[in-house]
């Protein structure tokens, strides 16, 4: 006797809902992608006992008739996918004709729905699979379908549900992801009879502030490609210095998706702008050709397969770095942006420059100079430690003291470069400007060290990273983990702008190191990058820069930078503000840490309740 048997359709519906309901939000989800395919605008949600009890979803789509009603409820029935080409180029969120049956296997579901046309709706009541009554009822255009008593029928996969909150936090996920994948779709969401948002039809932008909650600036990326394979992204992230408390949602196609890709070129756009656990947040909407992505791939329609996913990669980082470069030119514009006219001048006459009171010379202003190192006297033990090297040219000059009463003493002198007055050092770390009634705070390692770290991985990029020569070559011993890296990366050395000579024996000799870190002692120079060459974890490409060689050269520049505690008079103060106003990007450090801060007038004011 045959041992096989088919299973029956209740049966069948069950196992299928295992796949496409896991859970309320699951439920949630379906509902919403056959609103948003009917053609609604707007979608209401409306969750009672964590999900279990009530879920019901009312839209304002085209609605159904009442054949189209009976039909939605048998497996694989749908109305957008008509034949098989179409499964390679899906223009849908749902497709597979499976929700609708799958829900009703597993609870007390009722659909009434009305076409435009039709003078009364379709009521069908269903009961963990088993159809109960279809009849005519009076109702608004569209659809509302309510699903009591989820997993009514199933107790066992009720008790692996989670918490109510739980579960209410994974409906309010899906409803918000739904609400920015289409914005101009108004949605609300009802929790036990309590409002829980309610977001209008807007525009991309302002979703994004109402789904986050978010009333700062937001970093727009808009781009679009050009030839076949074309590809547009549109969304808004939050700025590296917000407060990182949501995550990155992820769109294609106006498809929810997770995919490790798409976050990962993200990360590698900001590089150099988020700090180390930080991850982006915000929306990014791609969009492409359907044929061009595959969205068959598992029931739950998360998982998506690009086609050319390499060329997706490469599109996104130049957007999202193109749209960093956009914020920090803004910055820019915005901190060394020069005083407006007070009155005293007539539009287009000549003005005097101001004059710097410690040189009794013109400050030039917005003067494009060589990123060279801001000049600072380096301590007994650094040029002990590195001795033999040809003098760097900058001159190490004299150091006044800024005391309290040459700050004070500005009141009728001013040193300016670009619109920044010029206050002092705190702490001997921080810069203290005034600009356009802000105080404007600049950390000075973190700043010279973005200036060191463009300059270097622009000679890496162009396979000539300025050296100099030691008037002493330096000998070093490797031990046999370092001699072998050296031996292996000879040529990966040299690109880093270190020349190094083998000797004999165990011993190696340095004949030049890159200028940018010449006061730095060549033995530790080189053995850091060894080090980093050696542990190297990553193949990963930025731009044309390894990640590992990346993480060198910040390295580098970190170790080369200005330090706490470094007393800088103000010519050199004015020198890096002039070499943060030419560096490519000085707004934070390569590790991501931001460069400057500002308090605006307002907000000083406040703190001593002068508002």
């Amino acid at each position: 006797m045959s041992q096989i048997r088919i299973l029956s359709e209740h049966l069948a519906n069950q196992i299928a809902a295992g796949e496409v309901v896991e859970r309320p939000a699951s439920v949630v989800k379906e509902l919403l992608e056959n609103s948003l395919d009917s053609g609604a605008d707007r979608v209401d949600v409306q969750i009672e006992g964590g999900g279990t009890r009530l879920i019901r979803v009312v839209d304002n789509g085209l609605g159904m008739d009442g054949d189209d009603v009976l039909l939605s409820l048998e497996r694989h029935a749908t109305s957008k996918l008509t034949d098989e080409s179409r499964l390679a180029a899906i223009a849908t969120l749902g497709f597979r004709g499976e929700a609708l049956p799958s829900i009703g296997s597993v609870s007390r579901m009722t659909i009434l729905s009305r076409t435009r046309d039709a003078a009364t709706g379709t009521r069908a009541d269903i009961r963990y699979g088993v159809l109960h009554g279809v009849h005519e009822d009076g109702c608004a255009r569209g659809t509302s379908i309510e699903v009591r008593s989820l997993f009514g029928n199933l107790p066992a996969r009720k008790k692996f549900l989670k918490t109510r909150r739980t579960e209410l936090s994974h409906i309010d996920e899906v409803v918000r992801s739904q609400s920015l994948a289409h914005p101009r779709v108004a949605f609300s969401l009802q929790i036990e009879g309590r409002k829980a948002f309610d977001f209008p039809a807007t525009d991309c932008e302002q979703r994004v502030r109402d789904v986050f909650g978010y009333t700062e600036a937001l970093l727009p990326v808009q781009a679009a490609s050009e030839g076949d394979d074309f590809l547009r992204v549109n969304g808004y992230l939050l700025l590296p210095d917000a407060a990182q408390s949501s995550r990155l949602r992820i769109f294609v196609n106006s498809r929810p998706v997770q995919d490790r890709m798409i976050r990962h070129a993200v990360m590698e756009g900001l590089q150099g702008f988020l700090m180390k656990g930080s991850q982006p947040a915000g929306a990014l909407l791609l969009e492409l050709s359907p044929e061009l992505v595959d969205v068959n791939v598992h029931p739950a329609k998360l998982e998506i397969r690009f086609r050319n996913a390499q060329a997706v990669h490469r599109f996104l980082v130049g957007s999202v770095a193109r749209a960093i470069q956009r914020y920090q030119d803004q910055v820019r514009s915005d901190l060394f942006a020069l005083p407006e006219h007070d009155g005293e001048a007539e539009v287009g006459e000549n003005r005097a420059p101001p004059v710097n009171e410690f040189t009794s010379e013109p400050v030039v202003q917005r003067q494009t100079i060589p990123l060279e190192p801001v000049t600072h006297r380096p301590s007994t033990q650094t040029m002990g430690s590195s001795p033999g090297r040809v003098p760097v040219d900058t001159p190490v000059l004299p150091r006044p003291v800024m005391t309290a009463d040459s700050v004070s003493d500005r009141s009728t002198k001013q040193t300016e470069f670009a619109g920044l007055n010029l206050i002092g050092q705190f702490q001997q770390l921080y810069l203290l400007c005034e600009h356009d009634s802000q105080l404007v705070i600049i950390d000075q390692h973190a700043a010279h060290e973005r200036i060191l770290y463009q300059r270097l991985r622009r000679g890496f990029e162009q396979q000539k990273i300025p050296r100099q020569t030691l008037m002493f070559p330096v000998t070093i011993e490797l031990g046999p983990d370092h001699a072998e890296v050296m031996e292996k990366e000879v040529e990966a050395v040299a690109a880093l702008g270190l020349q190094v000579e083998y000797f004999g024996d165990s011993t190696w000799v340095i004949n030049a190191v890159p200028a940018l870190v010449s006061r730095l002692a060549p033995q530790d120079v080189l053995t850091d990058v060894l080090d980093g060459l050696r542990n190297r974890s990553s193949t990963g490409v930025s731009g044309v820069v390894p990640e590992y060689i990346d993480n060198l050269l910040a390295s580098m520049a970190c170790k080369a930078a200005i330090k706490a505690g470094n007393r800088l008079q103000p010519k050199e103060m004015l020198e890096l503000l002039q070499q943060m106003e030419n560096s490519e990007v000085f707004s934070h450090c390569p590790h991501g840490r931001p460069v400057i801060k500002t308090f605006n007038r307002q907000e000083i004011e406040k703190w001593f309740h002068r508002t």
